[in-house]
């Protein structure tokens, strides 16, 4: 199988009416994905440029679901850095696919040459485009608007997405100009076909956070994963900034790829944008199923790449460890590298090490077995009466110390594979360790985190 059959993007498989949100930098376009969404999706900072991502969730209003996208401020080719034509490329990928253009003006500020020049490659894309003039928190800011006639796009929609003013008469608008087949009423709950029936609902995808520091490859691998250049990717440390997921259908069926920023030491976090960025990789890590730490292999495991494996290991999720960029490390220090990683990341215990290049794709197909088996893992339910079994037969081989017995055991949860062990007196904790490698080892639990709770008999 090529990297090109890998996976394929799978957004379209609901087929929801898209709407867009454009504009220039600082124009409050994630403010207004906010107040749609109904809560803090997307990172919000007073200062221009925040938003590089396309960010895409499902909404709904009266019942009409729509996809919508949140990007970064376009600007015309030649009029920034190459970073900033990079996230332009990106918004104007998120536009070809619009059913609606939500472009939105700065009322406070008034028309721009940067708003001219997008409104021309808007009427030139030929998608339906509604002009919003957002912070007109006022009667007199909602006059100003007429000023934006000029762009040649209709009559401006006043709203203030910070405080919510007009928001609803928006959102009636929006859905007005979906297809009638996309505003017809969905089926309910419980009738044929609808999909809401236990035995036709599928299972939730599992979801794969993409971590690791700063510039070690995750976005060039995430778009690897997604099959289309999904991420934006620089030589520029820090370039994501917020937690971005897609989902893909593969061979396993459905998955959803997370993208996080790159997590730095908190001593070294200097400003604001970067610390919410943190805490949504943080919060991605809590979520996923499955967590592949991307190591840059041209510069070996570093400390924070050991503090970022820690983290994982404490939220219970299956570690996949990744060295990216093999292809750049030479023959005679690969093994250097390896030695080194054992070493540092030895309480990861047997964590799959992938060695890959996410820039040509090398070995990224590798990936999918080993997910699969993990997200296999994270799930597992054992049978009471084997667990007992496998514990009964690993104290007989090694009696616990002072008389300590396990009398009963039970798993009480999974994702990850939690035990509840009923005992007599206290077990120590290298015996809770032995028996936990026994249940590790007999049931093929692999590299998942398991949880050991002990209750001692009143």
């Amino acid at each position: 199988m090529t990297t090109a059959d890998l996976t394929e993007r799978t957004a379209e498989v609901v087929d929801l009416p898209t709407v867009v949100i454009v504009g220039r930098p600082n124009v409050g376009k994630s403010t207004l994905f906010n107040r749609i969404m109904g809560s803090q999706q997307a990172i919000v900072e007073d200062q221009p440029g925040i938003t590089r991502d396309r960010k895409e969730l499902e909404a709904s209003w009266l019942e009409v679901e729509f996809r919508l996208i949140d990007t970064g401020g376009w600007m015309p080719p030649g009029h920034g850095s190459d970073l900033d034509d990079k996230v332009s490329a990106q918004v104007e990928e998120a536009v070809d696919d619009a059913d609606v253009v939500l472009f939105v003006v700065d009322a406070s500020v008034g028309l721009t040459d940067d708003d001219s020049m997008i409104a021309n490659w808007l009427r030139r894309s030929g998608h339906e485009v509604m002009v919003i003039a957002n912070k007109a928190d006022n009667d007199r800011r909602e006059t100003d608007r007429w000023e934006f006639l000029s762009l040649g796009l209709g009559d401006p929609i006043p709203v203030s997405a910070l405080h919510g003013r007009r928001a609803g008469d928006l959102l009636d608008e929006v859905v007005a100009r979906f297809p009638d087949e996309a505003r017809a009423p969905r089926d309910h709950p419980g009738e044929p076909g609808s999909g809401d029936d236990p035995d036709d609902v599928a299972p939730d995808a599992p979801r794969i956070a993409i971590v690791g520091r700063p510039n070690v490859g995750k976005s060039t691998l995430f778009n690897r994963l997604v099959g289309e250049d999904r991420a934006v990717v620089h030589d520029m440390a820090g370039t994501t900034r917020d937690a971005i997921d897609t989902l893909v259908e593969t061979e396993d069926g459905p998955m959803v790829f997370i993208d996080t920023a790159g997590m730095r030491r908190k001593g070294r976090i200097d400003d604001s944008t970067e610390y919410y960025s943190m805490v949504r990789a943080l919060r991605a890590i809590d979520d996923a199923d499955v967590a592949l730490l991307v190591i840059d292999g041209t510069e070996g495991v570093t400390s924070q790449d050991q503090r970022l494996a820690e983290r994982v290991d404490a939220s219970g999720c299956p570690i996949l460890i990744v060295l990216n960029k093999w292809e750049l490390v030479g023959a005679e220090d690969r093994i250097d590298v390896m030695s080194e990683l054992h070493r540092k990341l030895a309480f990861v215990g047997d964590a799959p090490i992938l060695k890959i290049s996410a820039l040509t794709g090398k070995n990224v197909t590798r990936l999918l077995p080993h997910l699969r088996e993990s997200i296999a893992q994270y799930h597992t339910r054992l049978p009471t009466k084997d667990v007992n079994k496998v514990l009964a037969a690993a104290q007989q081989r090694a009696p616990g110390p002072k008389g300590a017995k396990v009398l009963y055991a039970m798993q009480g949860a999974t994702d990850p594979p939690t035990f509840t062990l009923f005992v007599n007196r206290e077990i120590p904790a290298t015996y809770l360790r032995y028996l936990e490698r026994t249940i590790r080892e007999e049931f093929g639990l692999g590299s998942t985190a398991i949880k050991m709770r002990v209750r001692k008999r009143s």
